[in-house]
């Protein structure tokens, strides 16, 4: 596993951030190793739900943890509010990083990975495939 860190900036989209650097990436596939900062704007999908839910202050980044495909991620996260109240799901578009957002990235050169929509739930869903040696 190759491990990179990364810093988002004040008014970053911390989910187009991670999809749009792993696009750039030679490898395909990549996992979130730890995560932490603070988010304006979080935009997050509650289990069952069909939309987003916006969610404005002063947030802290409890948990960040998913993969990351060049076609994708499934990202969950937990944040906390100025008064300690902790909100989690899935991270959406929109949400903006506030002061600074510090992740530690694990790339795995061995596996490609792949979203490809799933007949049995419907979502698009993680397609893992061994790479062929280099």
């Amino acid at each position: 596993m190759k491990v990179v860190p990364l810093r988002l900036q004040p008014g970053d989209d911390l989910r187009q951030a991670l999809e749009s650097w792993m696009g750039e990436q030679e490898e395909q596939a990549g996992c979130v190793i730890s995560a932490i900062g603070s988010l304006s704007v979080a935009e997050l999908r509650f289990a069952g739900a069909a939309a987003a839910t916006t969610i404005r202050g002063d947030l802290e980044i409890l948990s960040l943890s998913g993969t990351l495909s060049a076609d994708g991620a499934h990202l969950h996260i937990a944040v906390a509010d100025s008064k300690g109240a902790v909100f989690g799901g899935h991270l959406c578009p929109g949400s903006l990083v506030r002061t600074t957002a510090e992740l530690v990235i694990g790339l795995l050169q061995e596996w490609q990975f792949r979203r490809e929509r799933d007949p049995a739930t419907g979502y698009a869903e993680l397609a893992i495939k061994a790479q062929p040696e280099r």
